[in-house]
């Protein structure tokens, strides 16, 4: 076709995307987001461990920060081969690397959040980083640790696994339950197959096939070889108590893992909307219901009982929240702690201002004298107006930030 359109181009070859068009994109991104790191005074990272689909090790580190502007920024610093053991120490030396090479002061970071894999928790130890846990991969585990208990459980998602098997290796099932949808006005939606790192997947699978259920029925029944994929009544009340006690939950996986907007403040008040609503035993909760929300609420109270500090102060500083979702024993502490970092960070701005405030009269102190009409700025007024009430500032900064 370019050869038609024009005989005298010629078309970049392979070795020319892979040895000069893609390194020069990569230097000018990187160029980019160098140049917007160099001005961000903290940040936060989140790091993961994963395989590709040949089974190849890789690490990834993203940075998180606030810009000049105020708007939260996410950028993916390195996608790494990491062929070394996954040691704790081989990740911490990993994650040091990353960040220098990137020219972040580790000081400056204030936070890791990571899966709770053993070695991750021990490598940010290892590294003294301060490590928030990733609340999506916790709940997994706790939907996990709460389901694995109970064989009725496993059983039942045994069944459902080979109901959905066969329908996604026959066409001609799934040609048949199509026919059946639209005789019984269901929706014409197909079955989901579970994910076994996501246990929303297994969720959505049950939720999918109470919803076809009567479909389903119809087209196995007719082929008496495929009769034992029907769930039974037992079978069906497993699925219900499990939808109805994971069903609620399933959303929070997303909403606490979002890029453009502070979740961690979310984590606080998602636990105690779990306490005291969507995981509390209720009257018409079957046996299994009650005892899946049990072992949930009790597994993730347990794990975020030694970050509770950190989600008080997170939740605090949200304006949608504040004090609402924090202990009645805590709040003093809470209180404390806002107001000394508070008090602390007005006093530094303070001096940072008027050593610029000291630079501005030099400067406006050598322009009179080169112009002899040089006009004073509005600011300098209140420059001496402030230094005249510094004595008693203080004390009404404390009670301003008090209040």
């Amino acid at each position: 076709m370019i050869h038609s359109l024009d005989k005298r181009y010629v078309i970049p070859s392979r070795t020319y995307f892979s040895q000069v068009a893609i390194p020069d994109l990569y230097k000018k991104c990187r160029a980019k987001v160098e140049t917007e790191l160099s001005k961000v005074e903290y940040y936060a990272v989140t790091t993961d461990l994963w395989s590709s689909r040949t089974t190849e090790p890789y690490i990834s580190l993203t940075v998180h920060f606030i810009d000049e502007d105020f708007t939260l920024k996410s950028r993916c610093l390195q996608t790494a081969f990491f062929p070394e053991n996954h040691t704790s120490e081989n990740i911490a030396a990993g994650l040091r690397e990353a960040v220098a090479a990137w020219g972040l002061d580790e000081t400056r970071q204030v936070c890791i959040t990571t899966d709770n894999a053993a070695n991750m928790v021990k490598a940010a130890s290892l590294n003294e980083w301060t490590r928030l846990q990733c609340f999506g991969h916790r709940l997994h585990l706790a939907v996990e640790n709460a389901v694995k208990k109970d064989g009725r459980i496993n059983r039942t998602a045994g069944v459902c696994k080979k109901l959905v098997g066969h329908f996604s290796h026959s066409w001609k099932a799934r040609s048949a339950l199509e026919k059946a949808q639209k005789e019984l006005n269901l929706p014409s939606h197909s079955l989901i197959t579970e994910c076994q790192t996501r246990w929303g997947s297994r969720q959505m699978m049950i939720s999918r096939i109470l919803e076809q259920q009567k479909a389903l029925s119809q087209v196995l029944s007719v082929d008496k070889k495929l009769r034992h994929l029907i769930p039974n009544w037992q079978d069906i009340d497993v699925l219900e108590s499990v939808s109805k006690s994971l069903g609620p939950l399933l959303e929070f996986t997303d909403a606490l893992s979002g890029e453009d907007y502070v979740s961690v403040s979310y984590v606080k008040p998602v636990l105690h909307l779990f306490n005291s609503s969507m995981l509390l035993m209720r009257e018409e909760d079957t046996d299994l219901s009650k005892k899946l929300k049990k072992e949930m609420r009790d597994y993730l109270n347990e794990k975020y009982e030694d970050t509770q500090k950190l989600l008080d102060m997170a939740s605090c500083l949200d304006p949608r929240f504040k004090m609402d979702f924090i202990t009645a024993d805590s709040k003093p502490q809470v209180k404390a702690r806002v107001t000394s970092e508070m008090m602390t960070t007005i006093m530094t701005c303070q001096e940072t201002a008027a050593a610029s405030c000291s630079t501005e009269v030099e400067c406006e102190v050598a322009g009179t004298s080169q112009a002899k009409k040089g006009k004073r700025s509005l600011g300098s007024f209140f420059k001496q107006s402030e230094a005249a009430a510094k004595a008693d500032s203080s004390q009404y900064l404390k009670d301003a930030v008090e209040a």
